[in-house]
């Protein structure tokens, strides 16, 4: 057993340990992330969770898998409610094995008989003969093969209403036949029993108490000689009462206003481990082109078109394209490419940037920079090949799918068919390269090596080969060259992508450009927005 599992040396450090009831580890997690020692995986709870009665309708396997759960999620340590034993001797020294080999660091039994009923409710409440009990006790001792693991003793003496004495008088015999501790149960609606059962005991063993339909204060347990106070039940009913509440407003109000009452779906990923999950992905997941990364700087204004009126509450990037945003359609081809860790850079209306598998980076100086100082915060860290995608392109999977596969340590995405298109609303970010189209047609993809000669501001229109569509491929060498140039350039703000390219092509840093004549649009006018949603019927700009 792992030693920060471990309850045994929790309480040989002799503070009061605070356990609180879970069903699953989701629950379990919530219970550790808020700071108490340790979870309870509660039969009550547990049992409720899948709609049945807490009376052993369950199998012990459905609790074993949730208590696994539990174990395998949170680093405190999980004490199993296992009911009477689910059976009899040769169950327990099962049931035993199984739990201590899950990492569960301690099972409590009751000594009611099989099956039991939940102890709150009024009615049957049998307790098994104190011989019977007492060999479970001595069977599990048996059966552990770890030091500290333990087993708890629940007597429900006071619960089936047969006194302080008889209590006292099973207590006493859990622990000669072996128990790790006494679990002592009442319902009453105060703690007097409580306090005088612990009183009397004096401490002989460890002990533990749940209170439910009883108060008293940590203070108080600790002078009393409590070891474990079991929280066991308040998890579950807060849940069903936020549910409830939640479904009852949504039934007369719809899914308007609920934000506020609701976790968002980034805390919903969190809890899950995604991000956690992603990363791991990151380190492990290989590809035939290595690990891959997708930059998408979104941070810029309004572009000063048509589309103005519309960008006053988003970014160009959140605009909606047949019922998804730009960049939401976008994420997901890059994910159909192979491509999942992505980062989108923010800054105008960030808060209004909700999308769903990518991680958004927030450029804080993005009113005075250009998209160049977005691209740097969004390579927080470099893949081996690393894509830079504007937010104002809409693009189909299977350019990003053959672009992937192309080698050099910088390449930008042409096309050449813009002098034959319309003319644009926007000044065009040309590309002059070292091998020309022959007559302006398109050149079949021969994996021609084709080097970049001009790019950007530099380049008058007649010059002109190519337009840059805003897409390029970085190899992992390639963005360290961008990153140390860029820091190193110490250039006057803001700073373009194109013009940097030129600066380290200046420098003798080499560029390559990929020629497209499809696969790709931009969104830059009104017109273009509301050609955009054919663009998913014909795959063409």
């Amino acid at each position: 057993m792992r030693k920060k599992n471990s309850l045994k040396s929790m309480i040989e450090q002799g503070k009061l340990i605070k356990i609180v009831g879970a069903h699953n580890g989701l629950t379990a997690k919530l219970v550790e992330e808020a700071g108490f020692n340790g979870i309870w995986a509660s039969g009550l709870e547990i049992s409720t969770s899948h709609a049945v009665p807490d009376a052993n309708i369950l199998t012990m396997t459905d609790y074993l898998h949730a208590a696994e759960d539990m174990v395998s999620t949170v680093n405190v340590p999980v004490i199993a409610d296992c009911d009477t034993g689910y059976g009899n001797s040769n169950n327990v020294m099962q049931m035993v094995k199984r739990y201590e080999a899950a990492g569960v660091s301690a099972v409590c039994i009751e000594d009611k008989k099989f099956p039991k009923v939940n102890s709150f409710i009024s009615g049957r409440q049998e307790l098994a003969p104190v011989a019977e009990f007492a060999g479970k006790i001595m069977a599990a001792k048996n059966t552990q093969t770890t030091r500290d693991f333990m087993v708890f003793a629940r007597t429900e003496a006071l619960i089936a209403g047969w006194g302080m004495d008889e209590a006292l008088r099973r207590a006493e015999a859990y622990i000669e036949s072996g128990a790790d501790g006494i679990f002592i149960h009442s319902k009453a609606a105060t703690p007097d029993e409580i306090e005088k059962f612990c009183k009397i005991w004096n401490r002989r063993s460890p002990l533990m108490i749940c209170p439910t339909t009883y108060e008293i204060s940590e203070k108080e347990m600790e002078k009393l000689g409590v070891n474990v106070v079991i929280y066991a039940n308040q998890a579950i009913r807060a849940s069903i009462k936020s549910v409830q509440e939640t479904l009852a407003y949504m039934k007369e109000n719809g899914p308007s206003g609920l934000g506020s009452r609701i976790v968002p779906m980034d805390e919903v990923f969190r809890l899950q481990g995604m991000y956690a999950m992603k990363d791991n992905e990151k380190k492990y997941l290989k590809s035939e082109t290595g690990t891959l990364k997708a930059i998408v700087p979104a941070a810029g204004g309004k572009i000063s078109t048509d589309l103005d009126e519309l960008l006053e509450d988003r970014p160009v990037g959140m605009l909606d394209i047949n019922g998804k945003s730009l960049l939401q359609r976008n994420v997901e081809a890059l994910n159909i490419a192979g491509i999942q860790d992505i980062n989108v850079v923010v800054g105008y209306r960030a808060e209004s940037v909700a999308v769903e598998g990518a991680r958004t980076v927030m450029n804080e100086r993005f009113k005075d920079t250009g998209i160049m100082r977005s691209i740097i915060e969004g390579a927080d860290s470099i893949a081996d090949k690393n894509l830079i995608l504007y937010s104002d392109l809409l693009l189909d999977q299977y350019l990003l799918q053959n672009l992937v596969k192309k080698e050099g340590d910088i390449i930008v995405v042409v096309d050449s068919t813009y002098k034959k298109a319309n003319k644009r609303n926007k000044k065009l970010e040309l590309v002059e390269t070292l091998n020309p189209t022959v007559d302006d047609l398109r050149v079949v993809d021969t994996n021609r090596k084709n080097p970049v000669s001009r790019i950007g501001g530099k380049v008058e229109e007649h010059d002109g080969h190519y337009e840059f569509i805003g897409l390029a491929l970085v190899s992992k060498k390639g963005m360290e060259v961008l990153k140390k140039e860029y820091e190193g350039a110490a250039l006057p703000e803001p700073v373009s992508f194109v013009d940097f390219l030129q600066h380290i092509i200046d420098k003798g840093h080499e560029v390559l450009a990929y020629e497209v004549t499809s696969g790709w649009k931009e969104i830059h006018t009104l017109e273009d927005y509301r050609d955009a949603g054919s663009f998913f019927a014909t795959g063409e700009k």
